[in-house]
């Protein structure tokens, strides 16, 4: 009996043995036979791939596109504009160095140019019309770049044509307080106002002059804003240092709203519906004229009436005055007036965007997407060329992996030139309409880079909160231009820190809250996940706004390898933590997104907003309880999806969890869209980054609505504020609901 059970527990042991052994030979056979996308599937970015990148961009490779980028002004529709695409194009085919593919896009998009055979006029004429003064017509040239055929006479685009006169009023800079304060001492209608760059936006300082009777402004950058105060070209502006010359003249697109005019919410092309003419907002309704600061400071000096206050006063070695109206009686110009002589016209013409595409290996329906405008007002050196030639270096390196077999992204990344830029965004925000609902159901996220190099001091960069941290581990891993020992990120925050609960001190990331470049569609308008790179210059060192040549003649290849970057190594160092941001968006398994970074900015605006508006509120009626109970809740979401993320092995878990996450994170900010939120403002429904009026670091539709309430005191004002109060709370609280376990 015992025999017998001994031999059963042999015959046993060696029967599951022997299963033992061959299910293992046949996991073993099955693992080894398994198809390749199954590690593909879990592969993750690849460090070596990064510092690999990171050695072959090269400065004098970024050096030579911008010059190449630079030879012929190209505003845009014009020849040199075309010149520009066949050159994006011709990079981005090419077989060694270029892309999967690359395209056109054409528009017919509406603009504004000039009329070269009719120059606008800027003139102070006599009770005789007698021509006292006329303000230069064009640039004073320092090089043969000046001289070009092709350089456009400074105006201000979407202008008005029209003759006006009248007496001159200095306005400080357009605001509607600076009209309001104006206009106690000085009656404004039929007087021409003189305003100075800055504080409201180009267009905004003829709509806010109008309906106080104003005829029309004129507009030009004072030496205290741009040039710490110098004024001289014999030893101190350019060509001598980078400050801007006294017959620079900022140009630019005079309208606040981005895309084209014609086509809102529609992507323009030929047989798309236009609105009349007469029917565009957000446009001058009085002509407008830039000048230079040698002829505004001819005309300021001259003025008569009353000092302005200390505020309004800049760099010239006179009083600033607000104007009789008109000019002092001991002037020379006393009891003359001001002329504005505006031949602009309007055009539909044909712009295109320059698309280029490296196909995804694994997840090729998800986009990310770099971008950066190609036009410019004259050569733009540095707005935009220097973002393009950072742009043509990166996928000229990232090509040479692709056709040599290297590297293929896990994520599809498209590249974007856009076209008409300085027209008010408009070929991205055209891209943007005409591809809206694949846009929204698939990009992972937006890289901006259009001025690459302000300066070479530091790094800015601004974005949506959850980019904060892959932007920080780019710029650690790249070395600070001629600093070999010191990282972009050890630089920058040196220059521009902020205090993290979570994080401590680190550097300062600004936010995309406005209009200023082509992120604004992806942002405002698509509610994507987006970013702004730059290297930039030290503010404790000078007082100008940007850079001094910014959109004048003098924005040449000599004036960037000179005064912005010599050697380019700024350029070096944005493209290669640009480029470095790219891959990990395109390749990391888990996106590299951080919603509780986000949770950190919401309670900061919360906390801004409690401070300045809970006791007014109360005193309305009005609670901020929901507002803080969604907050809260955003933040208990963000906290639980970190739990989920830190406790799964991704690389072993099902592909489709790791897919859920990457969405959660990728369509974050689509849940803060509000279509209805924002009525009066253009193509702006993300209820966070919109723009605001307020000046205040809070939630902008509350700010704006505050501060219109308090000013009015309507209660119909303070019920739009309750408006505003529950949209935000209710975009919160939705968005906060996108990060939980799906029900």
């Amino acid at each position: 009996m015992i025999k017998r059970v001994l031999i059963g527990i042999l015959c046993g042991s060696a029967i599951l043995t022997a299963g033992i052994l061959i299910g293992h030979i046949g996991i073993k056979k099955s693992s080894s036979s398994a198809p390749s996308w199954v590690r593909d599937v879990a592969k993750d970015v690849d460090q070596s791939l990064i510092e690999k990148f990171l050695s072959e961009v090269d400065s004098v490779q970024i050096q030579e596109n911008l010059r190449e980028l630079t030879k012929v002004p190209h505003m845009a529709t014009t020849a040199g504009d075309e010149q520009t695409v066949q050159f994006m194009l011709k990079r981005w085919q090419d077989p060694e160095t270029g892309l999967d593919q690359a395209w056109r896009e054409e528009y017919m998009v509406y603009l504004s140019f000039p009329d070269p055979k009719n120059p606008n006029k800027v003139t102070v004429v006599s009770p005789s019309d007698t021509v006292l003064h006329t303000a230069r017509e064009k640039e004073k040239p320092y090089t043969p770049d000046q001289n070009d055929p092709e350089v456009v006479q400074p105006y201000a685009a979407y202008s008005p044509a029209g003759h006006v006169k009248g007496k001159l009023v200095y306005a400080n800079q357009g605001k509607p307080s600076d009209y309001q304060l104006l206009s106690q001492t000085v009656d404004l209608r039929g007087t021409i106002a003189i305003t100075r760059y800055g504080g409201a936006g180009r267009a905004a300082k003829a709509i806010n002059a109008a309906p106080y009777g104003v005829l029309g402004v004129l507009v030009y950058t004072d030496p205290l804003d741009i040039n710490d105060g110098l004024m001289s070209d014999v030893n101190e502006t350019y060509p001598h240092s980078w400050y801007m010359p006294p017959s620079g003249v900022e140009r630019g697109s005079f309208t606040t709203h981005f895309g084209d005019s014609l086509t809102p919410y529609l992507a323009a092309k030929e047989e798309t519906y236009r609105i009349p003419v007469k029917n565009i907002t957000g446009i001058p309704p009085i002509p407008i004229q830039p000048i230079g600061f040698e002829d505004a400071y001819k005309l300021i000096c001259e003025l008569g009436g009353k000092a302005a206050p200390a505020a309004w006063r800049g760099a010239f070695n006179c009083t600033y005055n607000f104007g009789g109206p008109g000019f002092k009686h001991t002037s020379v110009f006393n009891n003359s007036d001001v002329k504005l002589d505006i031949f602009n016209h309007e055009e539909v013409k044909n712009s295109s965007n320059v698309m280029g595409v490296i196909r995804g290996s694994v997840e090729p329906d998800r986009y990310v997407i770099y971008g950066n405008h190609r036009d410019s007002w004259v050569h733009g050196a540095i707005d935009p060329s220097s973002g393009t030639s950072v742009m043509l270096e990166l996928t000229r390196v990232l090509g040479v992996f692709v056709k040599q077999g290297k590297w293929r992204p896990r994520r599809s990344i498209i590249f974007g030139s856009w076209g008409a830029e300085e027209f008010g965004l408009i070929g991205s925000a055209e891209y943007t309409e005409q591809y809206f609902a694949k846009l929204s159901e698939r990009t992972v996220a937006y890289i901006n880079v259009d001025i690459a190099v302000f300066a070479n001091a530091t790094l800015r960069a601004s974005g949506m909160p959850s980019m904060q941290n892959v932007i920080f581990t780019a710029a650690k891993q790249v070395k600070a231009p001629g600093l070999d020992s010191t990282s972009v990120y050890d630089n920058w925050i040196q220059y521009a820190n902020r205090t993290s609960p979570a994080h401590g001190t680190i550097p300062r990331v600004g936010y995309l809250s406005g209009g200023g470049s082509d992120y604004a569609a992806f942002v405002h308008y698509l509610g994507i996940t987006s970013m702004d790179i730059s290297y930039t210059y030290d503010r404790s060192k000078t007082n100008a706004r940007i850079y001094p040549a910014y959109h004048t003649a003098y924005d040449t290849f000599d004036y960037a390898s000179k005064f912005i970057d010599p050697g380019f190594v700024s350029h070096q160092a944005i493209a290669r933590t640009a480029g470095n941001v790219l891959i990990r968006l395109a390749d990391s398994l888990l996106l590299p997104l951080n919603c509780s970074d986000y949770a950190e900015s919401l309670e900061d605006y919360l906390n801004t907003a409690v401070t300045l508006y809970q006791d007014d509120l109360k005193s309305s009626n009005i609670s901020m309880e929901p507002l803080k109970r969604a907050v809260a809740s955003f933040r208990s979401a963000a906290t639980h999806l970190d739990q989920v993320i830190r406790s799964s092995d991704l690389a072993n878990e099902t592909p489709l969890k790791v897919r859920r996450i990457n969405d959660q994170l990728m369509l974050l900010d689509r849940a803060f869209l509000d279509p209805l939120a924002f009525p009066d403002k253009y193509a702006y429904r993300h209820v966070i980054w919109a723009s605001s009026s307020a000046g205040q670091p809070t939630f902008p539709g509350l700010a704006d609505a505050f501060a219109n309430a308090e000013s009015s005191g309507k209660s119909t004002d303070w019920d739009k504020v309750h408006y505003h109060l529950s949209v935000l709370s209710q975009a919160i609280e939705g968005a906060a609901h996108t990060l939980v376990d799906v029900i």
